[in-house]
């Protein structure tokens, strides 16, 4: 159990049985009476957000959350079909879970899947992943006019700014938490 006490910005909770992280928090005790705690919360399942002020002295249960290493195996109608990598269950994530992370995700990449109550909530994928680019246009030696990054178009349908030198059909590392180009990869 964790006490009105305990809350801090980035906590877990669980709620009327749904999963809520703090993304706002502040404390105030005014001059005479209880102490208050004012919360902003954002459900994990749904996205959406609201205010609520709590006083000292509740009790909340943290969320049941975990993560699993999963391998993305492909994606069709019904969503994004990730393979625990241990019992090899399949679990599908709909594309407002995956979020952002669908633009950089390839098959056979081992992401973390986010688990509430054993049933899949979201993603992370890992720090760095390494892609194919399958449309780059050439570059001119001396072609300073248009700057000093091209775009290219990634195996994914990603289109990044990398440095002029870098061709179609190379493998590039994508840093997936700002999603720049970080370097070449030699295959």
């Amino acid at each position: 159990m964790i006490e009105s006490g305990d809350l801090k910005k980035g906590l877990k909770l669980e709620i009327d049985g749904e999963p809520y992280v703090i993304v706002q928090f502040e404390f105030v005790k005014p001059g005479k009476g209880q102490a208050l705690y004012k919360c902003k919360l954002k459900n994990m399942v749904t996205g959406t957000q609201f205010d609520r002020t709590y006083r000292s002295g509740e009790k909340f249960n943290e969320a049941n959350l975990e993560e699993q290493e999963m391998e993305y195996l492909y994606s069709d109608a019904e969503g994004y079909c990730f393979m625990n990598t241990s019992t090899y269950a399949q679990e599908f994530l709909n594309e407002e879970q995956v979020g952002d992370a669908k633009e950089l995700l390839k098959e056979n990449t081992v992401c973390n899947v986010l688990l509430f109550d054993e049933r899949p909530i979201g993603l992370s994928l890992p720090n760095f992943v390494d892609l194919k680019i399958v449309k780059a246009d050439p570059w001119a030696k001396g072609d300073t006019a248009s700057g000093s990054t091209k775009p290219v178009t990634l195996e994914t349908g990603y289109v990044l700014q990398v440095p002029p030198f870098i061709e179609e059909g190379e493998l590039i590392r994508i840093d997936t938490r700002t999603g720049e180009y970080t370097e070449r990869v030699k295959e």
